[in-house]
């Protein structure tokens, strides 16, 4: 595996015609290591940690079949130019942190046959002029934060055969045509708004309130779906039983297709539709799109139960593996520098692209579940606060002890610098292995010359690697501002993602 920047020289090789970069660990900012090349049919740049911007550049690459730059860290937006590609047969952007609207420029590469921007922070609406990709074969345009319709142009593409629209905020049918006949549940779902012909899609609703009770899960049929709930659970029976917190107890649910959800059955409490820990998970999962956040399916009040039903994330909480020794074992250094980073990531996006900003006030290694890629998600949103900007959001004191900020025991006022506090201690925690407890103070009356990395390091793994022992420096200065006593004096989150990204 490659590490390290792209040589510079290559910016001078105009006659480069293909070029494969993926699956290594090639870092640097993308709009100034690469240049124009003419001739240039391939390249796949995927599965690095390339930051930056796309270049207008590669606009310029007039032979260009295939670009693939997914799964690296790049910013910004699609630059229209890309339009200009006219022998673009493949484009794949996926899962990176690209924002703003899809460019209708696209809608110009008329011999497009996959076009895969799934797992980025899209706005705004599909553009109609996908209706001009009559090659198109593959759509994907899952996990971002579309709104509107579909256009009905797609369903009319000749050759359109898998399309992915889930957990997006799309409303309104589906469009009839061929594109969509075969649709399923899974390409849809996440879009509290859609409608129309697929099974297991409301025809009309997603949101039923009847006699006092209040359904609505996802794009299922809400009531026949609390039924095999309360089924497969065995009316919650400890057996499903695989986490339990300070509001609820989690449970392991298999639906009629095969599908593994989370069901978090809340403690009975009196009128608990109308409690606000219930309602204020459901509003910020509802706004909520992003990668490192866990996805909210549905939810169910009734007389007898109060329960959110969640994506299954079997490897379970970060708390719950760290003190396992051989699976701690398994999270190596990169494991634990990506579970950082999505942290990061989550929070920036709630505290800078939300609004309003929202702030969790329980972040902990207990609220961070990991997939089975051992990517982070933040979940238990029951805390959380929605900031207004013309109030000085008084609140009551929330959290877990040892992640509290110390400011809010005497002020009770939230503002992001809470959830600031918070990751400065989780990141020490995810590094040392453990809550690092004492190790707080003493990071903060010393210099961290001062203090030896290794005392701040899992003892169970393996020492760093040089580059890897670098990134773990660089990110506990990082830490160690977030701790400091002043929140005016901690970084913002949008500012830790930044600088974390470069790791």
């Amino acid at each position: 595996m490659l590490t390290g920047p792209i040589p510079k020289s290559l910016q001078n090789c105009s006659s480069l015609v293909r070029a494969r970069f993926n699956g290594n660990r090639f870092q640097g900012n993308l709009s100034e290591m690469f240049g124009i090349y003419p001739s240039l049919d391939f390249i796949d740049l995927s599965n690095n940690k390339f930051y930056g911007k796309l270049s207008s550049n590669w606009g310029k690459c007039k032979m260009l079949k295939t670009l693939i730059v997914a799964k690296n860290n790049i910013t910004g937006g699609i630059p229209p130019e890309i339009g200009n590609l006219a022998q673009l047969h493949t484009l794949n952007l996926s899962s990176n942190y690209l924002s703003g609207e899809i460019p209708r420029e696209i809608g110009e590469l008329t011999q497009l046959s996959e076009l895969d921007l799934s797992q980025n922070f899209f706005t705004g609406a599909i553009p109609s002029e996908f209706q001009n990709l009559q090659n198109l074969g593959t759509l994907d345009l899952s996990q971002n934060n579309l709104s509107g319709l579909i256009p009905k142009a797609l369903a009319e593409l000749p050759g359109l055969l898998h399309i992915n629209l889930s957990f997006n905020n799309l409303e309104g049918p589906i469009p009839s045509g061929r594109a969509f006949v075969n649709l399923t549940l899974e390409e849809v779902k996440g879009n509290k708004g859609l409608c129309g012909n697929v099974t297991g899609l409301p025809a009309l609703e997603d949101m039923e309130v009847n006699k006092g009770d209040l359904f609505a899960i996802c794009t299922y049929d809400g009531k026949a779906l609390y039924k095999e709930i309360v089924r497969s659970t065995e009316e919650f029976s400890e057996t499903y039983c695989i986490g339990k917190g300070g509001c609820g107890s989690v449970y392991k649910a298999q639906l009629p297709s095969g599908e593994v959800v989370a069901v978090k059955r809340l403690h009975n409490i009196p009128n608990v539709a109308k409690d606000r820990s219930f309602l204020n998970e459901i509003r910020a999962l509802t706004e909520i799109k992003h990668r490192n956040v866990v996805k909210l399916f549905g939810f169910c009040s009734n007389a007898q139960h109060s329960i959110l039903v969640y994506e299954c994330l079997e490897r379970g909480s970060l708390a719950k593996i760290l003190s396992i020794e051989e699976a701690a074992k398994e999270l190596d250094w990169q494991k634990r520098l990506n579970i950082i980073k999505g942290i990061t990531h989550a929070l920036s996006y709630m505290h800078h692209d939300c609004s309003p900003p929202i702030v969790h006030r329980d972040i902990s290694s207990n609220n961070i579940l990991l997939d089975p890629e051992c990517e982070a998600h933040v979940s238990d949103f029951g805390t959380a606060k929605f900031l207004r900007r013309d109030s000085s959001n008084w609140s009551s004191l929330a959290g877990t002890y040892g992640y509290v900020a110390p400011e809010f025991a005497y002020t009770l006022r939230v503002n992001e610098k809470c959830d600031v506090y918070s990751f400065g201690v989780l990141t020490m925690e995810v590094i040392k292995g453990k809550h690092p407890g004492d190790l707080i103070a003493n990071l903060l009356s010393s210099k961290l010359e001062e203090i030896k990395l290794k005392d701040l390091l899992d003892q169970r793994l393996l020492y760093p690697n040089q580059q890897i022992e670098k990134c773990l420096i660089s990110i506990l200065k990082l830490a160690r501002e977030c701790l400091h006593v002043d929140p005016q004096c901690r970084p913002t989150m949008l500012i830790i993602s930044r600088l974390i990204s470069t790791c």
